[in-house]
């Protein structure tokens, strides 16, 4: 199938008469599912864009950010990372992923077992671009953004017809291909997508030292398939007003992953896992309705699913599955079977002078269950979310906006049960979340900003029920955790540059977080943690001329565990640089170069892994102005790093990829 599309993509590509788009990475975004702090009246889509940042589909694919967890790291206040199953993951100001949940076009995509999200699964083929709220986000995302939301947004057509197909190739027989169709009629459009990622795996770098569980040079299992399609239809019977008429979509989408996980490099930690399948299917509606001239009616409706499977095995041979016991899955297998269903429904008005107001309902049914090797349920819990929120977007002046958020959160467990287990229901839990945020306009292109934000995050079925293998006592009682986020900020553009700064701090309190020795050996989950974070992002970005383009962002996060100073949080750098530069050596080619600059990061209460430094470069070519053709290399010295211990990074790797749009 992927074949078939790729090949009638460059069929249609090619019987175009017109030469093509002068952007060949320009795509439009699925405005409806785009999720903006509400304000003046005539914003739409990511144009109010409030106190967040965006990845837009050009920088994902000039830096050659083929997944969500390397696009985010774009950003200021992100910091990439892995986890103990060696799973992409990414903090925001120092929130994890649990805090700062994952959307698809609004719609909540994260795991609902853990909350946790393997951002090197979801790939950027099919995006338009990329929302990330930071401490102060939109009541309309719901509950458990503590720290903020990341929302990925789709890719709407806008011609009668358009598409891209590419193809690409890199180290470990990395092979890459996706095409993207669309037609837009007027009164209804089409998008269609399919994408494809093979990797035999990575090569470490050349200054790695052979271990017991890592002999060096091809990065011991892991291989990695993830395949995806993508398909929305929708209807504007308004004829396309993307802002203010009406317009019906339902979309679809489903991806199948197959991965190893590479052991650890240290031979007491090192599990011999692979997931032989990693599958997400979802489908949602998302509408949008004027109900006369001053009330406009948004409307989501979701259904997803999550199937995995992880496998564990006696040793590197991968060829004798793991009985049960301490230390391995439930009979050597693990198998998740999550269902999610859920729905918000959205009502804006404008009726009253100078205010635009939001009210919002939410409701998001979290099913996990878990299969033994039979297919017996051993595991079956049942959660039930429900947001009742506002938001007021006051114009003050011509000059000053004023917004103002609150939600009520609530968490209904439905269903507990656990095979040797005897569990009576919890109770329901709620919290409340409030937020004001003010913008001030200092010239046409320049404002500054102040947001104070109370956050909370409900606690996931994982934090309250897990065992972790026999080494943790379950805690039904857990109560959420809550966040002032503050922030002080200025976005402008002077003769030609953009410059983004903000100062920010949060003070978490009942962090649920890992309490020692509860029960002889074993630990719990407890509210028995408080923390500060706090920090300074800066952005700059613009032209030297007409040949080069240069930018950067730089941020500086300071975490504190206020509750216990001997206990270090982990897995945030203290300081954070990028840099980047485009070079227009001629008319048809351009070179790109980037570099990153971490210092070093807590893993532990007693390891500290070393800062590092990469540079990546490659050469474009356009021989027709809609094809483009590339080679470059990331990690160019051969850098050998590690964003987690035991689990070191690629050292250098070479790419070459051939993309055509019309």
């Amino acid at each position: 199938m992927l074949k078939q599309i790729m090949a009638g993509a460059v069929m249609l590509a090619l019987a175009q008469q017109a030469a093509g788009k002068e952007d060949a990475d320009a795509a439009a975004p699925f405005v409806l599912g785009t999720v903006t702090v509400i304000g003046q009246r005539e914003q739409a889509g990511q144009a109010a864009q409030q106190a967040g940042a965006q990845v837009s589909r050009a920088e994902m694919r000039r830096f050659n950010r083929d997944n969500v967890g390397d696009a985010l790291n774009l950003l200021s206040g992100v910091s990439l990372s892995t986890n103990a199953r060696n799973e992409k993951t990414v903090t925001v100001r120092g929130f994890d992923s649990r805090q700062v949940p994952l959307y698809i076009d609004g719609i909540p995509v994260y795991v609902p077992y853990d909350g946790y999200v393997d951002f090197n699964r979801f790939s950027t083929a099919d995006l338009a671009a990329i929302q990330v709220a930071k401490g102060y986000s939109s009541v309309a995302y719901g509950a458990n953004t503590l720290g903020g939301a990341i929302n990925l947004v789709s890719r709407k057509p806008t011609a009668p017809m358009e598409g891209d197909a590419r193809v690409g190739f890199g180290s470990g027989g990395e092979r890459q291909a996706s095409a993207n169709v669309g037609m837009n009629q007027g009164l209804w459009y089409l998008q269609a997508g399919v994408s494809s990622i093979d990797s035999d795996g990575f090569p470490l770098s050349s200054g790695f030292r052979a271990t017991a569980t890592e002999d060096g040079g091809m990065r011991n299992n892991a291989y990695r398939k993830d395949h995806k399609l993508s398909f929305k239809v929708g209807y504007t019977p308004g004829g396309g007003d993307a802002q203010f008429g009406d317009e019906y979509a339902l979309s679809y989408y489903k991806q199948h992953g197959e991965k190893g996980q590479p052991p650890s490099t240290h031979p007491v930690g090192a599990r011999y896992w692979q997931w032989p399948y990693w599958n997400k299917e979802s489908v949602y509606i998302v509408s949008h309705t004027r109900l006369g001239e001053a009330e406009r009616l948004k409307l989501r409706l979701y259904h997803d699913s999550y199937d995995n499977e992880i496998t564990s095995y006696t040793n590197g041979s991968y060829s004798t599955i793991k009985s049960s016991g301490q230390g391995s899955v439930s009979g050597g297998r693990s198998i998740y079977k999550d269902r999610t269903n859920g729905g918000a429904v959205e009502l804006e008005s404008f009726r009253l002078a100078a205010h635009s107001l939001r009210f919002v309902a939410s409701y998001k049914a979290d099913e996990h269950q878990e299969l033994d090797a039979r297919g017996l349920r051993t595991t079956w819990y049942k959660d039930a979310l429900w947001t009742l929120g506002a938001e007021d977007g006051i114009a003050l002046n011509a000059a000053t906006q004023l917004s103002l958020g609150v939600s009520r959160n609530a968490l209904r467990p439905n269903a507990v049960y656990s095979a040797g287990n005897a569990y009576s229901l919890p109770d329901n839990q709620s919290a409340t979340d409030l937020q004001a945020g003010l913008f001030h306009k200092i010239g046409p292109d320049a404002r500054v900003y102040a947001t104070v934000a109370r956050k909370s995050r409900l606690p996931t079925l994982k934090d309250r029920y897990s065992q972790r293998l026999g080494t943790y006592i379950e805690n039904p009682a857990l109560r959420a955790e809550e966040a002032m986020n503050y922030e002080l900020g200025y976005q402008g553009n002077s003769q030609g540059a953009k410059v983004e700064a903000a100062l920010f701090y949060s003070d978490v309190k009942d962090k649920i977080q890992s309490v020692a020795y509860v029960s002889g050996v074993r630990a719990q989950m407890r509210n028995a943690g408080r923390a500060h974070i706090s920090g300074v992002e800066l952005g700059l970005r613009g032209r030297i001329g007409a040949w080069l383009e240069v930018g950067g962002n730089y941020t500086h996060t300071n975490m504190k565990n206020v509750s216990d100073r001997a206990t270090r949080l982990t897995d945030v750098p203290r300081h954070k640089l990028t840099a980047h530069a485009v070079l227009h050596a001629a008319r048809q080619v351009d070179v790109v170069a980037i570099a990153e600059t971490n210092s070093g990061r807590w893993v532990s209460n007693t390891l500290e892994l070393g800062g590092f430094t990469t540079l990546n470069l490659k050469a474009v070519y356009r021989p027709l102005p809609a094809m483009t053709l590339e080679a470059g290399m990331h990690n160019v010295a051969d850098r050998n790093y590690a964003l987690a211990d035991g689990f070191p990074s690629a050292g250098r790797t070479w790419l070459a990829n051939a993309q055509y749009q019309f």
